[in-house]
């Protein structure tokens, strides 16, 4: 299997001006997606895909390969992963370089343990599921069993459908969130279902390593203590 890592990178974020290229820990943060990056031996190609000059740049410094600036209007607040995806995938397919899967990482899931990635391919070819997502547990307070929707009567209902609510935690079936630090998926589902997910859905389970989605500026100040920690100076993430 044949597999393009893909680096988004665009350089309009309003929460964090610049964060792709902000320094954290004295390093640019897309360094550290760079970083899990070089440490995978199951990737057989990684490219940023950005419509800024300066993560351009940035990326090219860090060793990383630009073969195309992304089109301006894939780079706005309401273009999609999957857009982003799809270029990459076009772009490849018109130079006649096919690529079985894509692996996405986001900039902003900068905390992946070691060779997390190649874990995750490994596990995403023999399942032989449509797409493989990294997740975490959700704490048992946040399960979908015990969240509650308001009906038509201005009365709650259970988020699931259920009469009965489950009354004991241990009772409660394991649920997950996207931790975005890793997408997989095959090229054909992307194009044939227009989908980065398709209708079988793999998983491998990030819970219990560090972790934060870098969006506003409690993150970064979340991210700037994670890189203090005693797990972090051992070199148990990358």
């Amino acid at each position: 299997m044949k597999i393009l890592g893909i680096i988004p990178a665009r350089g309009g974020s309003k929460g964090i001006p610049r964060k792709n290229i902000k320094l954290l820990g004295g390093k640019p943060l897309l360094a550290y997606t760079v970083d899990a990056v070089k440490a995978s031996k199951y990737l057989d190609n990684c490219i940023l895909s950005s419509e800024d000059d300066p993560i351009i740049q940035t990326g090219i410094n860090l060793g990383l390969e630009v073969p195309f600036k992304r089109p301006e209007e894939l780079a706005e607040d309401h273009s999609t992963s999957l857009d982003v995806v799809k270029h990459a995938i076009a772009f490849f397919e018109k130079n006649n370089v096919f690529f079985d899967a894509i692996c996405l990482l986001q900039v902003t899931s900068p905390f992946r343990k070691k060779l997390l990635i190649d874990e995750a391919i490994q596990k995403f070819k023999k399942s032989g599921a449509d797409s493989l997502l990294s997740v975490r547990q959700i704490p048992a307070e946040f399960n979908p069993h015990w969240v509650f929707e308001e009906n038509e009567n201005q009365r709650l209902k259970i988020a699931t459908g259920e009469e009965e609510i489950i009354t004991q935690r241990q009772q409660l079936p394991k649920a997950y969130y996207r931790d975005g630090a890793i997408y997989l998926s095959k090229t054909e589902v992307i194009k044939a279902q227009n989908s980065l997910y398709g209708k079988d859905i793999s998983f491998i389970d990030t819970t219990g390593s560090p972790y934060v989605n870098i969006d506003e500026m409690r993150d970064w100040e979340e991210a700037e203590k994670i890189i203090k920690t005693e797990k972090w100076k051992k070199g148990n993430i990358s």
